[in-house]
C-alpha cells in the first residue's frame, strides 16, 4: 500500500466526523533541494466536516500529527491540513 492510502486509511479509521481526502503534492516540489517530486513526501489533507458544528482545529491538528509520527519517521517531509 502506497504512503497516500495508508494515511488515508488511519485517518479514516481514528477521525469518524470528517470526510478525507488525502492528496500527494510531491511533484509540485520537484526541484526544490534536488527533489525530484517523488516518494510521497508532501501530501495535502483535506477534512469536510459537513455540518456547521465548531470544532477546536488545533485539536485536530495535533491528533493528525500524532497518529502519522510513524510516517513523518519513515519519510513523510509536509503535511498540509485544509479544515473545511
Amino acid at each position: 500500500m502506497n504512503r497516500t492510502k495508508r494515511i488515508q486509511s488511519i485517518l479514516e479509521k481514528n477521525i469518524l466526523d470528517f470526510s478525507i481526502n488525502v492528496i500527494d503534492n510531491s511533484l509540485s516540489h520537484k526541484g526544490h533541494n534536488n527533489f525530484n517530486g517523488s516518494g510521497e513526501t508532501h501530501l495535502i489533507v483535506e477534512l469536510n466536516k459537513g455540518t456547521k458544528t465548531k470544532i477546536n482545529r488545533l485539536e485536530v491538528h495535533k491528533h493528525i500529527h500524532t497518529l502519522l509520527k510513524q510516517e513523518f519517521l519513515m519519510g513523510l517531509h509536509s503535511l498540509q491540513i485544509k479544515i473545511i
